[in-house]
């Protein structure tokens, strides 16, 4: 880093670990001033949350009771942020990276906090203070790379078998010696982020302790970074994102489940009590069908997943892919039935299962276009799962019925751009309904999709506390503009609806007002934005 940066960086340091949002975020902006871009910012902060997001497993027993232990908010923050900041316009380009900044010194040492030893983001609904907390403990410390010999397949499959078994600093220093050379990367990422779409609980109802696809979209979260930083200065970031993938628990019974019936129905084979392994002829053709679907096609899709029962969602995949559909467009149509599920949900504490599995249906379509990973047919029939259980869960705890959207008849009078002062007014005031019949109006215009975009990307970073919910945000907008399905715009109305209904933490608003005011930005202290509250 530069030489006049230094200080900042580490005074930014020294906040963050001290647990100081307001500090570090003042450092943040010092940095902005003095000329700091958002990737050295990103760089940065990576490597000083790095060592202290980890936890030794993401389940805990305390005294007979299984508790979960929660996955990084932060490194998932970082790569939401590099997309956010193309998509909210230049003068809040840098809110993404603010909010993330501000989130930082509450997402340390996760596993301290869940037992209230130590303050943070998961320790806001304990009853009084926490005196004294310890230093954030670095439970898994950095490794050295272990180079592996043979072909690169071998490796991955040896990599991969340390994942499974939970063997985690050997899994983490084979995944560093299998990076170190650069022309290999690109398959050992795929498989990085392969190892991450797998793991995937088989169950939701009366479950507080999943994995929700967390180790799909951190090994993505890497993979975007690394990318945006060069390979070459990544190393913070692998250690921050690869090293998690073996921590466990580990879930694999879903995807069992996709191997087994892509044996069956793909590949016509009984299954026997003998090991199965590789990627047959037969699964690897499907992947080359480019059939699109219909509408009554796309329609039933929907309907065996969420409202079907296992075997329908089965035979419905397997009926498309034998009709020479093409997978990836198949993933499109899952992609509207995960919005349909955001849509469904009313109640702030309710969109755990439906926004978790739409960023897993947005992370596979991702790993569609960026890998050629010849597996990658099976994660179909793993997606599908996933939104089932999670539509029975919603109808399990009584909320799963569909939002009967209309537009507000003061908009027949109004131009596209009044009625997006009214989507980002009702979105910021948390109103849901409004900012969903706002949003509609604004499409029943007919009016650039882009410009709305804009309006619900900035709503979401406005939006802060936690920014794995804007992360949701960003996976709507990314799919929106990628998505085949002529009914996409059902993920701009899913987008507003989550933004405005999530749950939100503290004062949502706190972290735009005080970028906002700190840079001049008068977006973000408009009238709709309450004053900054005095330190």
């Amino acid at each position: 880093m530069p030489s006049d940066a230094a200080p900042l960086y580490a005074g930014l340091e020294e906040r963050v670990l001290a647990r100081d949002q307001i500090g570090a975020s003042a450092t943040l902006y010092d940095l902005l001033r003095a000329g700091e871009g958002q990737n050295a910012i990103i760089a940065e902060a990576v490597r000083i949350h790095a060592p202290y997001t980890h936890v030794p497993y993401h389940e805990r027993i305390d005294d007979g009771y299984v508790n979960f232990v929660n996955n990084d908010h932060c490194l998932l923050s970082a790569r939401a942020t590099l997309n956010l900041a193309r998509l909210v316009g230049e003068d809040s380009a840098m809110l993404p990276l603010a909010q993330t900044v501000w989130y930082i010194p509450t997402g340390l040492d996760i596993w301290n906090q869940k037992i209230g030893r130590a303050p943070g983001h998961y320790t806001r609904g304990f009853k009084g203070s926490i005196e004294n907390p310890p230093a954030p403990v670095v439970y898994w410390p950095d490794q050295q790379p272990l180079a592996l010999s043979g072909a690169l397949q071998a490796r991955l499959e040896t990599w991969l078998t340390h994942v499974h078994r939970g063997q985690v600093p050997e899994a983490y220093r084979i995944f560093l010696g299998l990076m170190e050379n650069p022309a290999e990367r690109r398959p050992v990422l795929a498989e990085l982020v392969f190892a991450g779409l797998i793991d995937v609980q088989d169950r939701l109802l009366h479950n507080r302790s999943f994995t929700t696809g967390h180790k799909a979209y951190r090994a993505r979260a890497t993979v975007e970074i690394g990318a945006a930083l060069g390979w070459d200065n990544a190393h913070d970031v692998l250690y921050a994102g690869a090293l998690d993938i073996a921590v466990g628990p580990r879930w694999y019974s879903t995807y069992e489940m996709a191997c087994n019936a892509v044996k069956q129905f793909i590949e016509g084979e009984a299954l026997h009590a003998v090991p199965y392994g590789g990627v047959s002829a037969a699964e690897r053709a499907m992947l080359d069908n480019t059939g699109t679907l219909s509408a009554g096609e796309a329609a039933g899709l929907a309907d065996a997943i969420l409202r079907g029962t296992e075997p329908d969602f089965i035979a419905a995949l397997v009926a498309l892919l034998k009709g020479g559909k093409n997978p990836r467009r198949i993933l499109d149509a899952i992609q509207l039935a995960a919005a349909e599920a955001v849509l469904s949900t009313h109640g702030a504490p309710n969109f755990s299962g439906p926004h978790h599995c739409y960023e897993y249906c947005n992370t596979l379509g991702w790993f569609f276009d960026q890998f050629d990973h010849p597996r990658r047919l099976r994660l179909l029939f793993v997606a599908a799962a996933f939104l089932q259980r999670v539509a029975d869960h919603q109808r399990g705890i009584g909320d799963f019925s569909a939002n009967r959207i209309a537009a507000p008849l003061a908009a027949a009078g109004m131009s596209a751009a009044e009625i997006l002062t009214r989507v980002d007014a009702a979105t910021c005031a948390l109103a849901a309904e409004e900012s969903v019949a706002w949003t509609l109006a604004y499409l029943d215009t007919g009016a650039d999709r882009a410009a709305l975009v804009r309006c619900l990307a900035l709503a979401a970073c406005k939006l802060g506390n936690d920014p794995h919910n804007q992360e949701i945000a960003q996976c709507m907008l990314m799919d929106h503009a990628i998505n085949q399905s002529p009914d996409r715009d059902i993920l701009l109305l899913a987008c507003a609806w989550h933004t405005a209904l999530h749950r939100k933490y503290g004062d949502p608003l706190e972290a735009a007002r005080r970028f906002g005011a700190a840079m001049g930005i008068a977006e973000l202290t408009g009238t709709h934005m309450a004053p900054v509250r005095p330190v």
